[in-house]
Formats: structure tokens, C-alpha cells, sequence
């Protein structure tokens, strides 16, 4: 295992400044390098640029306009449970108000993105040594699996306001129920009502995570992507 292997696998660490002696021990001891190349306190710093930088630009890119409906590997498409209406409310007319629907559905979430920040870096003040650790012995979006476990239902209860109301605002729910009476309004047509603030907050957090975890690969292997000084000394090797 390279130094920017290492490293890359524990930009999660930063949980306080005691740790950056335990960094330079875990370098040494691995094999991974000459701890003296960069300092303890300057490793644990680059360390904590890193997380910042990863987890803003995953923020930053769900967060503005288009995050999610420009991201075709994000974007929130019409439940699978409703799909089945698309072909018949196009047929029948309606295809333009399908389309503003799925358009509401990923503002919304574009609105929510921005309030995970804060969430992140608490998560990440509270990250152990242990945990560190074994991000350190997982794979390439083992940090990102870690968040998921630890702030996901944190996330959750923190989007789901955030959604309901950007949802109302733009009128996503009022959307919905006018598409669902529509097509019930066509003959032999029937589809039930789903929660759809439950299935936005979904889908939100699945393709942050997504972003996330996209950002992290970056970090592990593609050098452009150590933006600052701190961080080419630190990821170098």
C-alpha cells in the first residue's frame, strides 16, 4: 500500500489534534513512507483540508441548480411505482406537466443538499481513531460508507422539513395528486398515492452519497484533484 493510498483512505480521521501523533505512528509502523517527509501536525491538517474540501464540493454540486436534475446518474426520475402512469398522461396530453413534476421533484432536493454540511462535519469531529482505522482496511468509498452509517438517519430527519416545504413551494405534492387523478380519470387507468416527500428525501440522500462517494475515489487517485499546497505535500508519495 502506497503513502497517498494510506492517506487517502483515512481523510476522514481529523477528530482532534491528539490524533495527528498517532497519523505519523501508523505511517511509520505500516511501512508507508518517511514520517519526517511531513509533519504530524501538518499531515493531520492536510487531512482535515481534504475532508473539507470532498465533502463542500459533494454539497456544493447536489446543492445548486441542476445538481441533481442535470446528473443522470442522480437525477430523480417518477417513482417505479407511478411510471406505469407516464405512458398514459402522455398519451392522454400531459406530458408537459410530467416533465415539471419530475423538474419540482429535483429542485427540492437541490434546496435540502446544502443543510448536510453541517451534519458532515459533526460526524467528522467525533471520528475515533478506531473508526480510522478501519476505514483505513476498506475500499475506495470506505469513508463515504462510514458517513452513510453514522449521519444517514441524522440527514434524514434533517431533509425531510427541508423537502416538504421546498416541495409546497414549488408545488411537487399538488403536482402528484393532479397527475394521479388525471390518470385515474383515464378509462381502465388506477394508480394509489404514495408519499412522495418520503420518496424525494430518498432519493436526496442516495445521490449525495453518491456524490460523496465520487469525491472520495478522486481524492485516492487522481492528483488534479489535490486543489491546495497543503494537500500536494501531503497526498505526494
Amino acid at each position: 500500500m502506497s503513502i497517498r493510498a494510506f492517506v487517502l483512505a483515512t481523510i476522514f480521521l481529523l477528530s482532534s489534534a491528539s490524533a495527528s501523533a498517532q497519523i505519523g505512528k501508523l505511517v511509520k509502523d505500516l511501512g508507508l513512507g518517511d514520517k519526517n517527509e511531513v509533519s504530524d501536525e501538518k499531515t493531520a491538517s492536510g487531512l482535515k483540508e481534504a475532508l473539507r474540501i470532498g465533502s463542500e464540493k459533494a454539497v456544493n454540486q447536489t446543492g445548486s441548480l441542476d445538481g441533481y436534475l442535470k446528473n443522470e446518474a442522480i437525477k430523480i426520475l417518477l417513482p417505479e411505482s407511478v411510471q406505469k402512469m407516464d405512458k398514459g398522461l402522455r398519451m392522454a396530453g400531459f406530458g408537459p406537466q410530467v416533465d415539471e413534476f419530475v423538474l419540482s421533484m429535483n429542485r427540492a432536493a437541490e434546496k435540502a443538499a446544502p443543510f448536510a454540511k453541517e451534519i458532515f462535519w459533526s460526524a467528522i469531529q467525533e471520528m475515533t481513531f478506531v473508526d480510522a482505522a478501519n476505514i483505513l482496511r476498506g475500499g475506495d468509498t470506505a469513508a463515504t460508507d462510514y458517513f452513510g452509517d453514522k449521519t444517514s438517519d441524522e440527514l434524514r430527519s434533517a431533509f425531510y422539513p427541508i423537502v416538504q416545504e421546498a416541495m409546497n413551494e414549488v408545488g411537487v405534492t399538488r403536482q402528484y395528486k393532479e397527475l394521479v387523478g388525471r390518470f385515474n380519470a383515464i378509462p381502465f387507468m388506477n394508480s394509489e398515492e404514495m408519499d412522495i416527500d418520503e420518496y424525494v428525501v430518498t432519493k436526496a440522500l442516495a445521490g449525495l452519497f453518491h456524490v460523496l462517494g465520487e469525491e472520495e475515489k478522486k481524492i485516492r487517485t487522481d492528483p488534479a484533484a489535490r486543489v491546495t499546497d497543503l494537500l500536494k505535500e501531503v497526498f505526494k508519495g
